[in-house]
């Protein structure tokens, strides 16, 4: 049977007459501590904050270009606030302040960008709402808004030409674009313009201008389906070359596999032709003509919502970012194969048409070919250079997505955030208590045991 051990007990009764009987050391102790404390927050170098409050631009178009450029980087999250707090920790961003510090070259020398984020910034986002706040400290009341103001600042520079880098790649695409359209539109003007001159014909009949004008909205449409197709191209290119590596394309997903991508094709082709059909009879502001546009925009916004569903089910890893370059990617895809169909479709209608005219001359038949077929290029080049302007207009807007709310603030030089001298005083004296405590607590063991 193990023997019942004792329990110890301590008599605070006797422990506070140890402190009693021994006032004078205690107060010492706590004295002492309390005092070191007092001058260590006297000497201990001021540490002074400032914070900036800036706000990022949300739209509904989705993550803009220097998000995106922001994903090539590597940095992605849930929302494009978080991807520009990861931005403000760069390199970019941080080394160029790290050089201006007035600080002794020894203690600069292994300080990084990484260390002097955790040391002496904390940027954080608030929460549920698009705000992001830059908190610095610094030794000094000016040095603390300075690298709370050129954090926002270099920051801005940084995505100023991020937006550039990225919308360029896209004006670039489309440059090249343009090119080709105006050289296929100068052609087909000079062969027009020769036919012309050959064969003495410079204006149909009022007939034959009758005849033409009824296939004036097969000829648009076809230009503008042309358009998109190249534009869309442009996307498709640009966002293959921020995501590199990350090959992702609509037959790779087998998105044309899908059957409601399918259905909605076809029901987007069939409006398309239904659309042109009714261009031919009214004018644009018709109830009838408004319905149909109504529609084909609905169909191909839930073309787009399924094809984002897809995407998403395939990258179920990958940051928000980079999915959302990938769903641009795939989405530009699948509407140039859409627009290629739509096209075939209502060039299909327009040649059933065309059959009306047989009964014209055929040097009338060639004119009008030939007509239209400046008409259609050179509305394509025309097009083209809309979007092109476009997205120079969207380069420029995209450089607007921080804006600054709060400016960093000049601390008051009496009043540091650090040390803070009654805390550290009363920690002190606390410290000293305890020390007290356990002196006490000391003695009564040797008298007792």
């Amino acid at each position: 049977m193990k023997p019942v051990e004792k329990e110890e007990q301590i008599d605070i009764g006797k422990i506070w007459q140890i402190m009693k009987d021994r006032k004078k050391v205690c107060g010492v102790i706590i004295g002492g501590c309390t005092a070191i404390s007092l001058v260590a927050a006297l000497v201990w170098p001021p540490i002074y904050e400032s914070t900036t409050t800036v706000q990022t631009r949300v739209t509904g178009a989705g993550v803009s270009g220097a998000s995106a450029a922001a994903a090539a980087l590597g940095f992605g999250s849930s929302s494009p606030s978080l991807s520009y707090v990861e931005l403000m920790k760069s390199n970019t961003v941080l080394q160029p302040i790290i050089d201006e510090l007035d600080w002794d070259e020894d203690e600069k020398k292994f300080l990084t960008p990484e260390g002097f984020a955790k040391k002496n910034l904390q940027i954080e986002n608030t929460k549920q709402t698009n705000l992001i706040k830059v908190t610095a400290k610094g030794k000094t009341p000016e040095e603390a808004q300075m690298i709370s103001q050129h954090v926002v600042d270099n920051f801005l520079v940084m995505m100023t030409d991020m937006n550039k880098e990225t919308q360029s790649l896209l004006v670039q695409f489309l440059n090249d674009r343009v090119e080709v359209a105006k050289k296929e539109a100068e052609e087909a003007r000079n062969k027009f313009a020769m036919y012309q001159k050959e064969h003495g014909i410079y204006s149909p009949d009022e007939q034959a201008k009758i005849a033409v004008n009824k296939m004036n909205a097969f000829d648009e449409a076809i230009g503008n389906m042309r358009v998109q197709q190249q534009a869309n191209q442009a996307k498709v290119d640009s966002a293959a070359a921020q995501l590199g590596d990350i090959n992702a394309n609509s037959q790779s997903l087998k998105i044309n596999d899908n059957a409601n991508v399918q259905n909605l094709r076809s029901k987007i082709i069939a409006a398309e032709v239904d659309l042109v059909g009714l261009r031919q009879q009214y004018t644009e502001e018709n109830p009838n003509v408004i319905k149909a546009e109504e529609k084909l925009t609905a169909l191909k916004q839930n073309l787009t919502q399924e094809v984002n569903a897809l995407v998403a089910s395939k990258y179920t890893t990958i940051n928000p970012t980079q999915e959302s370059l990938i769903k641009d990617q795939v989405n530009a895809q699948v509407a140039i194969e859409v627009s290629k169909a739509s096209e075939q479709a209502v060039a299909k209608r327009r040649d059933e048409k065309a059959k009306e005219l047989d009964n014209f001359p055929q040097e009338v038949q060639e004119y009008m070919n030939l007509q239209r077929d400046t008409t259609i290029k050179e509305g394509i080049y025309t097009d083209l250079i809309k979007q092109m302007e476009n997205n120079k207009i969207r380069q420029a807007m995209d450089s607007m997505d921080i804006q600054v709310v709060d400016k960093a603030n000049l601390p008051f030089k009496e009043i540091p955030v650090w040390p803070r001298k009654k805390v550290i005083t009363a920690t002190g004296f606390a410290f000293g208590c305890l020390l007290t405590i356990a002196y006490s607590l000391l003695i009564y063991r040797r008298e007792n045991y």
